[in-house]
């Protein structure tokens, strides 16, 4: 028992999540964002949706997550996509395995990191927000 006291009371003290920590809805970080009209260098396949801060293996993720397709009914199910956005090429690749989809095609992994960076910069300041802060569209 005191060992685990020891182990956990620097992470409460930090304000930090453990290892096993399941975020709740209401600790979530989140902004959205959308593709400018002449914007060259989105990375990814649709033009809008969510980016979000969550936490994730005791470590804040920033995460891009698609929005509801305008043309689908209410009534019908929806599962979003959503990725890790990271530089680290690992994640950005294994980590996305499910659903690479969501990024636009690129020529190589050091082109999907140079197109994700400025996300995953925003994300991070997104990051150090309060918990379950709601950012307006432009405001980080």
């Amino acid at each position: 028992m005191m060992a685990e006291m020891a182990v956990a009371m620097p992470l409460m003290l930090a304000g930090e999540q453990g290892m096993f920590h399941l975020p709740s809805a209401d600790e979530v970080r989140t902004q959205p964002i959308s593709r400018a009209g002449n914007e060259a260098n989105w990375p990814f396949s649709v033009d809008d949706g969510i980016l979000a801060c969550v936490w994730s293996g005791g470590q804040k993720v920033v995460m891009f997550v698609e929005n509801r397709p305008s043309d689908l009914d209410e009534d019908d199910p929806f599962d979003p996509r959503r990725v890790i956005v990271t530089t680290d090429p690992m994640q950005l690749t294994i980590g996305n395995m499910a659903y690479r989809d969501l990024f636009r095609p690129a020529a190589s992994v050091e082109e999907r990191i140079r197109l994700v960076a400025p996300f995953a910069a925003m994300g991070q300041k997104l990051c150090d927000q309060p918990s379950g802060a709601r950012v307006g569209h432009g405001e980080l």
